[in-house]
């Protein structure tokens, strides 16, 4: 009888064994494919994000070739395609099917990681960046922060692409090229912190909510000139295209590059071109926001991205005539109008403004 009940109890404690097994496996893959979906929407949102950057990318080279031909009044790209509209698309095919060179003396693995590694940290900047009030990849509330993070990072792939070139050409362009990209990410961030100064919050969201009422163009339009001109150096753009000066430097840090190498380092500088121009309006210009505050402008999603997507406009049109009006600096130039200008202005600002906010206990 005490045998019976033994084995008995026995069986009670293998089912609940194998019970317990089994929920803990039916656990583990309802985990996993909860990690699978997960997954598959992160990826789904990287493409969502991703594809319209290289759209827009693409069709700024276009706008840029056609803004100075008006200017020079010349026709422009206007072969491929209708009115040009398929040019960039046969640039990026020819960039595809080149050769790509490495030069035997180089250092292989870091010449190739170098302009991965320059795209790759120009995409994920845009990770924090709102495209409507409810459109964003990550609404984190430390954005800014993140923004600098990024940003500070892409010196590296330019260092890492003179460096590895091993080309004095190269190494010079990328020494001009941290410089001033260095200079002018200090009187970047001071401007930013005036723009917080106001808001309270280190949201971008929350940035672009707290312009209804006004843009900060308005109260902060020193700031704006500041923060545009060093948005011209920080993206290399003319009158600031020191690192790659044709006349003494071929092409800069990426003079060795090729085919997608060369692809690459462009697709990151004008991305950061792009995010740029929609930095200014976001901090400026009151992002999707409209000047004129109309109900309807701020219930209708369509309306929002047409008011973005002008603003946006306007300013990379600004670049381009920039380009074609002004001359080239000088880099003893670029310096002192770095650290001996916009330095002290925006830290001046930074006080005043902070002054300000603390005197009239607006925070």
């Amino acid at each position: 009888m005490e045998l019976i009940t033994y084995l008995n109890f026995i069986k009670k404690k293998i089912l609940i064994f194998f019970l317990i097994l089994i929920f803990l496996i039916e656990f583990s893959l309802f985990l996993q494919n909860i990690f699978t979906i997960f997954i598959l929407i992160q990826v789904l949102k990287t493409i969502i994000v991703v594809i319209p950057i290289l759209i827009a990318v693409a069709f700024l080279t276009l706008f840029e070739r056609k803004v100075m031909a008006a200017i020079q009044r010349r026709r422009g790209p206007n072969v491929v395609g209708l009115f040009g509209m398929l040019q960039p698309f046969a640039d990026g095919l020819k960039l595809l099917i080149k050769e790509t060179i490495l030069p035997s003396k180089a250092n292989q693995i870091i010449f190739i990681i170098a302009p991965i590694l320059t795209i790759f940290l120009s995409f994920i900047s845009w990770a924090i960046i709102p495209f409507n009030k409810y459109i964003v990849y990550s609404d984190i509330n430390v954005g800014i922060l993140y923004l600098f993070a990024v940003s500070s990072l892409g010196v590296y792939g330019i260092i890492m692409s003179g460096w590895s070139s091993n080309s004095r050409y190269a190494f010079l362009g990328t020494l001009r090229a941290t410089a001033q990209m260095i200079s002018y990410e200090v009187s970047i961030g001071l401007i930013i912190i005036n723009v917080l100064l106001l808001v309270g919050s280190l949201n971008i969201s929350l940035i672009t909510e707290s312009q209804k009422i006004i843009w900060f163009v308005f109260p902060l339009f020193p700031l704006f000139l500041l923060f545009y001109l060093s948005a011209l150096a920080e993206t290399n753009r003319p009158p600031f295209d020191l690192p790659e000066a044709e006349a003494e430097l071929v092409a800069g840090y990426f003079v060795e590059y090729s085919a997608m190498g060369f692809a690459q380092f462009f697709l990151g500088e004008n991305i950061n071109i792009i995010l740029m121009c929609y930095l200014i309006v976001i901090f400026f210009f009151g992002g999707w926001y409209s000047f004129f505050n109309l109900t309807f402008f701020y219930n209708s999603y369509f309306i929002d991205w047409i008011v973005l997507s002008f603003k946006l406009l306007i300013l990379l049109f600004s670049f381009v005539w920039v380009r074609m009006t002004f001359p080239r600096y000088r880099y003893d130039q670029l310096m002192r109008l770095g650290w001996k200008i916009f330095l002290p202005l925006s830290l001046a600002f930074v006080v005043l403004n902070a002054s300000i906010v603390i005197c009239f206990n607006l925070l």
